[in-house]
């Protein structure tokens, strides 16, 4: 039997080792930036076309490269920041792996061009898929250079895993947010197909993220800062009250590098606790100082999990300074025996005597029926008795004429509502207990996805228009809605690069619900949804079938309950809600008997 073990050739190798560090787009650019900072960059810029799909370029003005170090950085294992294994436990710098310009030089066509300042030209070096095409001399500034196209273009399985341009943008935003966080003192410039996303100019930490994250964000900023033997903590945590439905704005950095963990954000949670909800999830940007050898950072390709020595050390620590700048700033409730000075009696009145006691007086022959006009009291009402009174909540439980549309077929049906959750009606086979929630977003998900798509929209014109702030990166996704939004009802008086200003709405909307829908709807644009079932219209409408809704805890009066049960039955899938879940369960006259 002949040798099967053979060795892979250098192309496929590299191809392998770039799955580790290449996984889309933002991997590309995570890396590039890293080499920029160990560089010595003071400006950094980022621009990329298509999601980083056709290219990414960044430009830095750091220290550059000679022509021998330029050729060699391609090459897998070179790097310039280790030189023995002892040092993988010393790292100060970003890039070690020396994989990185490897990795990507397999799966992408690449140009690199760098000058140091002590050379009068730079050096130019063409790369397809690790194959060396030519290095030629080149004019320009001190500095690097380097433009990554066709990404995984010898690799078209791995390229057709890519999500839709607006996921992989998040993806990259997300990247240059965290190494622009890491680093507040060098200058970040993004373009996205040459319309600009950030201008970050030199700033401390909190300009920074105000800059990243909108204005708003000022407000709700509370500062941390603790010394200790083991850890240094400095940054920020948001206010309880800016507390969110989901994980998002959550930066931990050691030794200012992003890092994932799960354990110490839980730290952090639990500083919360009694503040906000455990459906809640705080904002913070912590970053924590340690000593190099207390920490494993080589534990995965990314660099971004790492392993402490002293973990349950670190938690505590956490914990208790963020509970103890909350306290510290008056965040966390607390009692107030602090008397009010307005109460207090006037210095100059303080022991002087009282003169006289007040006296009431009383007219005692006054008589308010004496009135020559008491007769044509009937005229008291004659201006008002023409005036609506708005219903008050209890007659609203009554009125069923209102909340449901009267178009469905109303065949009589007997419900009757449990727990203001469900609705119980008799069938032929059995019993039918119908969510009520649920139910109801599947009519109006189907109502609204009939507006949008064939029907004309309605729109409800606010007396007083919305305006609401979003970072850059949002906004651009709501400015990718925009059409989307206005043909389900929603008319827009402006749409900026930092606010939006609403001035109608769908008519089942209520104006307070609409930055919640618009935040809800940020957040399923950046979920990572495959271009073959991506289709904003959609989620749209679920969004607003989801806000619009009948909740959980009404109560349904009769002829409210037979219209949701007669018009759930009309609809095409009346089985589940646009979210999957089942609207419905069924129970039989046999079921019921076996349990009898």
């Amino acid at each position: 039997m002949s040798d099967i073990i053979h060795l892979l050739p250098d192309h496929v190798a590299n191809q392998i080792a770039a799955g580790e560090v290449v996984q889309r787009p933002a991997s590309v650019v995570k890396e590039l930036l890293e080499n920029a900072i160990d560089a010595g960059a003071t400006t950094i810029k980022l621009l990329i076309k298509d999601a980083g799909k056709t290219s990414i370029q960044v430009i830095d003005n750091g220290t550059g490269m000679s022509i021998t170090d330029a050729r060699l950085s391609f090459e897998r294992h070179s790097t310039s920041k280790i030189s023995k294994a002892e040092d993988l436990f010393q790292i100060q710098t970003k890039g070690f792996r020396g994989e990185a310009l490897a990795s990507i030089a397999a799966i992408a066509h690449v140009e690199l061009r760098t000058k140091r300042e002590e050379n009068e030209v730079g050096t130019s070096i063409l790369i397809e898929g690790s194959r060396f095409i030519k290095q030629e001399p080149v004019a320009m500034p001190t500095g690097t250079s380097i433009i990554v196209k066709n990404l995984f273009y010898n690799i078209p399985a791995r390229r057709r895993f890519l999500k839709s341009d607006a996921v992989e943008t998040r993806h990259i935003i997300n990247e240059l947010q965290r190494v622009a966080l890491a680093h507040s003192g060098i200058t970040f410039f993004m373009y996205h197909n040459d319309n600009e996303v950030y201008h970050l100019p030199e700033s401390n930490l909190k300009k920074r993220i105000v800059n990243i994250f909108g204005k708003k964000t000022n407000e709700k900023l509370v500062p941390i800062h603790e010394n200790t033997p083991i850890v240094s903590i400095d940054g920020f945590v948001a206010k309880p009250e800016f507390a969110k439905k989901k994980r998002g704005e959550q930066f931990f950095f050691v030794n200012n590098r992003f890092i994932k963990t799960a354990y110490l954000n839980h730290a952090v949670k639990m500083a919360f606790e009694g503040l906000i909800s455990n459906a809640q999830h705080p904002t913070y940007f912590l970053f924590l100082e340690v000593p190099t050898h207390t920490v494993d950072i080589n534990i995965h390709p990314t660099k971004t999990e790492v392993k402490f020595d002293n973990e349950k050390d670190l938690y505590a620590i956490i914990r208790a300074s963020v509970k103890h700048s909350l306290g510290q700033y008056s965040v966390t409730p607390v009692l107030d025996f602090n008397r009010d000075s307005s109460m207090d009696t006037p210095y100059k009145y303080k022991n002087k005597p009282i003169s006289s006691e007040p006296v009431i007086k009383v007219d005692r022959n006054f008589n308010p029926f004496q009135n020559k006009d008491v007769g044509s009291w009937e005229s008291l009402y004659s201006e008002i008795k023409d005036i609506d009174i708005p219903p008050t909540e209890q007659d609203e439980n009554r009125d069923t004429t209102d909340l449901f549309s009267s178009d469905a077929s109303m065949s009589k049906v007997h419900t009757q509502q449990l727990h203001r959750k469900y609705i119980v009606s008799t069938i032929k086979s059995g019993m039918v207990f119908i969510h009520q929630n649920r139910a109801h977003q599947r009519i109006l998900y189907e109502d609204f996805l009939r507006i949008m798509t064939v029907g004309e929209a309605s729109s409800q014109q606010l007396l007083f228009p919305i305006q609401l702030q979003f970072d850059k990166p949002d906004m651009a996704l709501l400015t990718e809605l925009q059409g989307d939004l206005e043909s389900s009802g929603f008319q827009f008086k402006s749409l900026t690069s930092e606010k939006i200003i609403v001035k109608g709405i769908p008519p089942k909307l209520k104006d307070i619900e609409i930055e919640t829908i618009f935040k809800e709807l940020i957040a399923n644009q950046k979920d990572e949804i495959p271009n073959t079932s991506f289709s904003p219209v959609d989620y749209i409408a679920k969004v607003l079938s989801k806000n619009t809704a009948i909740k959980t805890g009404k109560t349904l009066g009769q002829k409210e309950q037979e219209e949701l049960v007669n018009t759930l039955f009309t609809c095409k899938e009346p089985n589940v809600s646009p979210f999957g879940k089942a609207c419905f369960t069924t129970i039989t006259i046999e079921e019921i008997d076996k349990r009898l």
